[in-house]
């Protein structure tokens, strides 16, 4: 009998490992790391949790949707950015492995790209 994988658990601000694809067009694809941004009430009770992607190419020059991350910083091994744009519902399933945790500070920043980038509020 095949091991029964384990659920993860995620609380807000952690950083993931995620199983993206399959993605169609332009979402972001492969497994790499992502932000926890769905709050904990709803990461205990929902099958689901909402992520940021992150990746380790960028340009020197950031969008306000965007977010540099240094690295240890959050378990990463590469500086890195969060990408607010690339936000994306995903079954807990798709959680292969937590590697560490944003500051504060930098949950934050995050905090103002996300409301950039959902037009909550105006540049």
């Amino acid at each position: 009998m095949a091991a029964k994988q384990k659920i993860a658990r995620p609380l807000r601000g952690e950083v993931y490992f995620v199983a993206f694809d399959p993605t169609p067009g332009a979402e972001i694809r492969k497994t790499r790391p992502a932000l926890i941004l769905q709050n904990d009430i709803a990461n205990r009770s929902s099958p689901i949790t909402i992520v940021a992607a992150i990746t380790s190419k960028f340009d020197e020059e950031l969008y306000p949707t965007e977010v540099l991350v240094r690295a240890p910083e959050g378990g990463l091994d590469a500086d890195s950015v969060v990408l607010l744009n690339q936000i994306r519902s995903v079954d807990r399933w798709r959680l292969t492995r937590r590697v560490g945790r944003l500051m504060p500070e930098t949950m934050r920043l995050v905090d103002r790209a996300l409301v950039l980038s959902l037009g909550l509020i105006e540049l």
